[in-house]
């Protein structure tokens, strides 16, 4: 059995525009609020895994981005390890400190992702989701949305990333198979706009009405502006230890346990095949690796970079039955106060979207949750928590996942 693992610090910038501030000063005041959280110092890291997707495309910082951003907090001697995995680099970072903790090459590890990704040339911040698909093949990208969404004249659409005509193919084909509406794809971004006025560091905190979200500016059809993740700053860490670097803690009552921490690929499949998707798949062993399954998940953080992701990624965890997500949020199931809420702390819709923070964001949420400190978003008695973070495209569903579950 693998060594037990628990995170036992957290910390988050607010994410939103940060036009002042750059990648070392945000990194270090998620790392430090995370350090103070676990009652830890500098000193006691032994190994950094630094997060970062955009840093080399928007800055020209290509190489070494974490020993410089580490180094300017005072961090020296310990290996940092530089980590991209598109959207899900936040995850993959925390995902790697576990593993080594459970290696015994230390006893405690930290994680930390960051994105500054507000320039002053908005284009160039769009254009950095290019890089997130198959490059060399354009026109087979363009062959896969349209088997998956059918032909859509989008000329009357405003400027959006590749990744909104992605996941709006996505929505339409599920749309096509299931029946699932416009509405309640809206129904999702109005839950979480409502989730995030509670959150002091969301990006967006207005709550908006369907009929608001669905009157909104169009995007590639059927998505609208605030069905979707914004352009945003912010940084987010956690400090992880073992049985050993428990010990050195004076109290392990904030302790949350990492029941699973698992990240996979897809395989090649038909696009319709749901039940080989890389998330259901991933999901699979994640479930078993944590000795538990959907029924016992009590709060959710899901990679909702649109709403309509939520919607599939709650059928594809197991939160609800396939073709039912869009149903489910539109009954309140998966608002704070129904049977499962999802992204309470707003989602990427509402809370943002900093590419390599965002996972960790997650898990900062879940952790306040496990430990009951959500304030006016508390998931009464939260037990067990889980966080799907992914990223990127290829084969027709994202190019990476990785699932998190935790556990007091």
């Amino acid at each position: 059995m693998a060594e037990p693992v628990w995170i036992v610090g957290v910390g988050m910038t607010r994410f939103g525009r940060h036009t002042d501030r750059g990648v070392p000063d945000l990194t270090a005041e998620a790392v430090r609020e995370a350090l103070a959280d676990a009652g830890l110092e500098q000193r006691h890291v032994q190994a950094a895994f630094f997060g970062n997707t955009t840093q080399g495309a928007l800055e020209g910082q290509l190489m070494v981005g974490g020993q410089i951003a580490l180094r300017a907090m005072g961090f020296e001697r310990i290996p940092v390890f530089n980590v991209e995995n598109a959207c899900a680099t936040g995850a993959t970072a925390l995902h790697l400190a576990v593993a080594q903790i459970r290696s015994g090459a230390a006893d405690i590890a930290l994680a930390v992702g960051v994105e500054k990704m507000n320039v002053a040339d908005r284009g160039r911040a769009m254009a950095v989701f290019e890089g997130a698909y198959d490059v060399s093949d354009p026109a087979g990208l363009s062959a896969t949305l349209t088997a998956l969404g059918g032909e859509v004249d989008n000329s009357g659409a405003g400027k959006r990333s590749v990744f909104m005509d992605i996941y709006a193919a996505m929505a339409r084909a599920h749309m096509n198979r299931f029946g699932t509406t416009q509405r309640q794809i809206a129904a999702v971004a109005a839950k979480n706009h409502r989730h995030a006025e509670h959150n002091d560091r969301a990006h967006h905190r207005t709550p908006l009405t369907v009929e608001e979200i669905l009157a909104a500016r169009a995007l590639s059809y059927p998505l609208t502006v605030p069905m979707c993740a914004p352009i945003t700053d912010g940084a987010a860490a956690a400090v992880v230890c073992g049985e050993r670097g428990l010990r050195r803690l004076s109290g392990t009552g904030r302790s949350v346990r990492v029941l699973a921490c698992v990240i996979g690929t897809g395989v090649e499949r038909p696009l319709d095949a749901l039940d080989r998707h890389v998330v259901r798949l991933l999901a699979e062993r994640a479930y078993e690796e944590a000795g538990a399954g959907p029924r016992d998940v009590d709060v959710a953080e899901v990679h909702d970079a649109t709403a309509f992701a939520e919607i599939q990624l709650t059928e594809l965890l197991g939160l609800c039955d396939p073709g039912t997500g869009g149903e489910a949020a539109e009954k309140g199931d998966t608002t704070l106060g129904g049977r499962l809420p999802v992204n309470p702390s707003g989602g990427l819709e509402s809370k943002g979207h900093p590419l390599g923070a965002t996972g960790l964001g997650q898990v900062y949420e879940l952790v306040r949750q496990l430990r009951g400190d959500a304030g006016a978003r508390q998931v009464p008695g939260a037990r067990t928590a889980l966080a799907e973070n992914c990223g990127g495209f290829h084969g027709g569903e994202e190019a990476v996942a990785a699932i998190t579950i935790l556990g007091v």
